[in-house]
């Protein structure tokens, strides 16, 4: 009884919806560009350092210009910086995805944080939007329309990335290069080139994930900024079957853990804190665990293309 009580009490908060939807925004604004490359038939493990370095790059935007919005561009560049050495690397060099993910995680956190220890910029937590009688509706208004300000980005991106995938040649072509790259390939499609530009998509989603990360919720770097979020994105793409609707409702989902997490000790709650630190980890193994073999991916996902080899 303790534990529905202390979920209905969340439930009944209004700070418990704007925190999770703040939460799950960074998660959102990563998982939508990951979900693009997935569907391209790549796995982008180097999203973790896709959005590092798009809060490292918003700190110095913002430090060197007092300008958030030059921080949340920056941070977009920075991350298709790094998009490009994945790209480049899997599907024109072909070397293997995972090795080149996870080698970018590590350089990219030595990077940021030999850089930060330099020059050591400063930043804050922009200021709130909060869109009148919109903002005013009973506990979701301030969760919606009442965040700082770069959260509105996902009000373009998310219904963007719906058209480009759905509605466009190109969209068709990337889901094609994604379930079956030969006869992509024989159709006349350049099966690698539209996963390079998916994974340059995911690089540019992720980067501003990064910067709103920076300068929407934390406003100030540090090395363990990130905490896991690219793999928990990867994870909510995963959990939502590789649809776009299913990802968003994942990314909310562990959105809403990390904000059960922060409310109860406010609704006076007493809590393991080393058991609570790990709740969104152990729901993602949850999560992973029960949905995984339940959807099917992308035909060739994770797969490289070699033209002439099957």
């Amino acid at each position: 009884m303790g534990i529905l009580e202390a979920i209905w009490d969340v439930m009944s908060t209004e700070t418990a919806y704007t925190a999770a939807t703040r939460f799950a925004a960074v998660l959102i604004f990563v998982a939508v560009g990951e979900w693009v490359a997935e569907r391209a038939g790549t796995l982008n493990i180097s999203v973790e350092a896709m959005i590092l370095v798009g809060a490292f790059a918003g700190a110095m935007g913002y430090d060197w210009t007092k300008n958030a919005l030059v921080g949340m561009i920056l941070g977009m560049i920075a991350g298709f910086l790094v998009s490009l050495v994945q790209a480049q690397m899997s599907h024109r060099l072909t070397a293997d995805q995972f090795v080149v993910g996870l080698t970018l995680n590590i350089l990219f956190l030595g990077v940021t944080s030999f850089l930060y220890s330099e020059w050591k910029p400063s930043s804050r937590v922009v200021s709130k939007l909060e869109i009148p009688l919109l903002s005013e509706i009973p506990l979701i208004g301030k969760a919606l329309f009442g965040q700082p300000w770069p959260f509105l980005f996902l009000y373009i991106i998310v219904p963007f990335a719906w058209w480009l995938v759905y509605r466009t040649r190109w969209g068709l072509e990337v889901r094609a290069a994604g379930e079956n790259p030969q006869a992509s390939d024989v159709s006349g499609i350049d099966v690698n080139k539209r996963r390079r530009q998916s994974i340059y998509f995911a690089g540019l989603c992720s980067g501003l994930g990064g910067a709103y990360l920076l300068l929407g919720q934390v406003g100030r770097f540090d090395d363990g900024i990130v905490a896991g979020r690219g793999f928990i994105a990867i994870v909510a793409v995963i959990f939502g079957g590789w649809t776009l609707r299913g990802t968003i409702f994942g990314c909310l989902l562990f959105g809403s853990v990390l904000s059960f997490r922060l409310t109860l000790p406010g609704l006076g709650y007493e809590l393991n804190t080393e058991l609570m630190s790990s709740l969104p980890f152990l729901v993602t193994i949850i999560a992973m665990t029960a949905f995984a073999r339940r959807v099917k991916p992308p035909g060739s996902l994770a797969r490289p293309f070699v033209r002439g080899l099957k």
